[in-house]
C-alpha cells in the first residue's frame, strides 16, 4: 500500500522506527489541500482550491501498515484513513492519508513541529512550503527563533 506522509511521518529517522520495512518511494503532492496543527497539536489537512501539499509517498507493507495505524492512533479516532489521489513525477496514483479529525487550527505540540520541519528539508521540499511550515512554529523569546536563524537543519 502507498502512503502519503505530510507530518511526522516524513521523518526518515521516524519511519525507520516506525515501519522498518517501508521504503521511501520520493516527494509528492496533494492538491487542492492545505497543511494545518489542529487544536489536538498534531499535523492534518484540510480541503482548500488551489493549495498544495507536499510530502513524502511510502510503500508499506503488512507490518508497516499496522504499526503506523496505531501511531496514528485510528482506535481512538485522532486520525482516519482516507484514499486520494496523489501526484509523484507527473502522474497521479493512489495514496493512504491521514485526516485527523479536528478541523480546527491549533498550536503543535512541544517538539512535534520541529520533526515535520526536520522532514521537510529531508526531502529537500520547496523552500517556500518549508516556511509556511516554519510559521506553525511557537514562537521563542528573543530577536530571532532558531529556525529562523538556521540553527535548526
Amino acid at each position: 500500500m502507498l502512503h502519503f506522509a505530510y507530518g511526522s511521518n516524513m521523518d526518515p529517522a521516524s519511519m525507520r522506527r516506525r515501519c522498518p520495512t517501508a521504503i521511501a518511494m520520493g516527494r509528492a503532492r496533494l492538491d487542492n489541500w492545505r497543511f494545518i496543527v489542529t487544536l489536538d497539536g498534531y499535523a492534518s489537512i484540510v480541503r482548500a482550491p488551489g493549495a498544495v501539499v507536499h510530502g513524502v509517498l511510502w510503500r508499506l507493507g503488512p507490518r508497516d501498515l499496522a504499526a503506523i495505524n496505531a501511531y496514528e492512533s485510528l482506535d481512538s479516532g485522532l486520525y482516519r484513513r482516507r484514499i486520494f489521489a496523489v501526484r509523484r513525477d507527473g502522474r497521479g496514483v493512489q495514496a493512504l492519508v491521514y485526516v485527523a479529525r479536528e478541523r480546527r487550527a491549533g498550536r503543535p505540540k512541544p517538539g512535534y513541529q520541529e520533526v515535520v520541519v526536520a522532514g521537510a528539508r529531508a526531502w529537500n521540499l520547496p523552500e517556500h512550503y518549508i516556511e509556511g511550515l516554519l510559521r506553525w512554529l511557537p514562537a521563542r523569546p528573543g530577536p530571532m527563533r532558531a529556525v529562523e536563524s538556521g540553527a535548526i537543519r
